[in-house]
This record gives structure tokens, sequence and C-alpha cells, in this order.
């Protein structure tokens, strides 16, 4: 399914402001519908080589305090790229950077071949951006939102009117169009949000946590939409903490902490490279158990690591540590066999003290 409508373009002001755009967007809400129908695409669009977002020696100060440390990546067009990392990493000020929310303080940043520090305007009417705030209006309805929304691209009402249709569908909240934002829960806020962010047709979303705070039945359909629109040929970049969702979405990703860049590459890649294919868990009765069936596994073992009470073995052939655990007489009581993931490459790289 493809959403396709010619792209807004971005207005300095929104056209009636205040009550009385308000009182115009709920009498527009109130119309007769139009049936809109939406295009099947038989071929998605592929992934190219051509980068839509370079950065080199991408720096970011607040005062004394420099939060992004010369970093360089690359987005291509068509990818979801992930930045990883936890808080206080430099993630949301990167992201803010190439969103023009925030000025480089030294580096270059190019956005769809544009300098981020001169075209602010123009990669601006190309970008959907996705904040971790669910900042839209409470007292509006969700059409009334988008419709909002779209004057500030010189979207035509009817144009809006289509394009607010097929997102409310696509994000499965059509039945709830007239309703007024403050009565919708968390996911379907989270997914108006998403929808808004697509009215003028962006080349490039940014998604900055977006599916925090969500059940898993409302964070499953965003990635469902999500992978529809990477289908589609947009390009994605994403932040977020939660793994699973960077390695079902993520085509490549970079793991940054302290402003810098500590490994990147597809999430399959880095698990095989950092930790191994499969990870062995096992509950050891106490320490010098533990420090037992350790060095009894260590010809086996490419990494080790503690997940509370569990002693946590990395290798890619998980039948050696068990037959080095037999030989040597050291089967615990409890163990488990688990393929290795993100999850254990952001702690291997990151640690696990508690960032505020």
């Amino acid at each position: 399914m493809r959403l396709s409508l010619p792209r807004g373009r971005l207005s300095s002001c929104g056209g009636v402001s205040g009550p009385r755009r308000e009182e115009r967007f709920r009498k527009e809400a109130k119309q007769p519908k139009r049936v809109v129908k939406v295009v099947n695409q038989e071929s998605a669009a592929q992934l190219t080589d051509n980068p839509v977002i370079v950065a080199k020696g991408l720096r970011k100060r607040y005062g004394d305090l420099e939060a992004v440390r010369g970093i360089d990546f690359e987005i291509r067009k068509g990818e979801c790229f992930g930045f990883l990392g936890p808080n206080g990493a430099g993630k949301s000020s990167t992201i803010r950077m190439l969103s023009c929310l925030s000025p480089v303080s030294d580096g270059q940043l190019e956005v769809l071949g544009m300098p981020a520090g001169v075209a602010e305007r123009r990669i601006k009417e190309r970008l959907g951006i996705v904040s971790q705030e669910d900042n839209v209006d409470p007292d509006l309805t969700l059409m009334e939102n988008l419709l909002v929304y779209a004057r500030y691209f010189r979207m035509a009402s009817g144009e809006a009117r289509q394009r607010a249709g097929e997102l409310l569908r696509f994000m499965q909240l059509e039945h709830r169009q007239d309703a007024a934002v403050r009565e919708l829960s968390g996911g379907m806020r989270r997914r108006l949000v998403i929808a808004r962010s697509l009215m003028h047709a962006p080349e490039i979303l940014v998604l900055d946590e977006p599916t925090t705070g969500l059940d898993p039945q409302a964070r499953l359909l965003v990635w469902g939409a999500l992978q529809a629109l990477k289908r589609q040929g947009t390009t994605i970049v994403l932040t977020s903490h939660y793994m699973e969702e960077a390695e079902r979405l993520a085509d490549r990703l970079v793991v940054v902490d302290h402003g810098t860049v500590l490994e990147r590459g597809s999430p399959r890649e880095l698990v095989l490279r950092i930790v191994g294919r499969e990870a062995v868990e096992i509950w050891p009765e106490d320490a010098a158990d533990s420090e037992r069936i350790a060095e009894a596994a260590r010809p086996a073992v490419r990494l080790s690591d503690r997940h509370g009470d569990a002693l946590v073995l990395f290798s890619d052939e998980p039948g050696r540590i068990g037959e080095e655990l037999v030989r040597k007489q050291a089967v615990p009581a409890r163990m488990m066999v688990r393929p290795a993931n993100l999850e254990d490459v952001f702690l291997t790289l990151t640690g696990r003290d508690l960032r505020e």
C-alpha cells in the first residue's frame, strides 16, 4: 500500500490562527468525507547507495559540555539507519542537528545534498519529524490536527483532507478521526504523531524513540507501518532504547557513547562480530560455582558476562561449551542456550552502569 500525494511546501504561517483557525477546521471536519483509493504498488523502492545524509567530524557543544565529539556517518536513500546508545550518549543531539532544530558546532553535515547550516528551511520541507513528546493539540480532533498541520505546508484543502484520510487508515485510526485527542490512549496518540509527520510526504522520516511507553500490540502496529514506509522508499532515521525494535527495523546502525561512535554495521554483523552467534546462560549455585564453570568452559568461549544472577557465555559453537563442561565435570544444574542479540552487543559496548 502506497500513500501518494504531491509534497507540500513549508509555509511561514499557518493561515488563519487562534480560535478562528480552530473553528474553521472544525467546520471542515464535519463536511461529507471523500472516498479515497490508495494505490497498491507491485514493486517496492529499492535501497540505493546514494547518501541522503552525510556527517563528517560532526560536533555539538553546550557551553563546556561536548555532547557530540567529531562523529562520521552516511545514511543511504531508502534505508532505516539507527542510533543506539545509553542516556546522554549524544543521540538526541545528533538527531536535532540533522533535523535542523539545533545548529552544528563544528564539522560538516549535509542533508539531501544541502548544508544543514545554510538550507534549514528547504531541508525541513522534506523531513518528517517524530519527537519523543506527543505534541499534538489535545482539544482538536484527529482529523483537525492533521488538517491544521497541512496548512504549514500550503496544502490545498481537498488534497490535505484526502491525505489525512489515507494516513488515518494507514495508522488504523480512521474510526476515531472525529474524537478529541485527549480521549485517546497513549498508543493512539503516538500513531497520530507519526501520521502527522507524514502529511507532506517527506523523503526522510526522523523518529526519536517512536514506541516508548507503548504496549506490545501498539508497538507491533507501529513497526508494521514503518516497515511499509521503508518498502515504499522512505528513508528512516531511528533512535531507540528497544533493541528488538532496532533489530527489526534498522538496515544499519551506529552505537554511540560519550559523543563518539563505538561500532557500526548491520544488527546481525554487529552481533556476530562482537559477541558471537549463541549465548549460553547458566545459573550457578554460588560465586565459587560460577568461577569453576567459567574456567571449565573457557576454551570454547569468546566472551563472558553477568546478567543479574546468570553467567552468560558467548560462543560461535555452543555445543563445545557443553562438551567442555561434561568433560571437566562442571555441568550446572540450570542452563539455557539462546541466539545472541543486539542487547548483548549494547551491554558489552556500553557497560551496565545506570545512566541518568
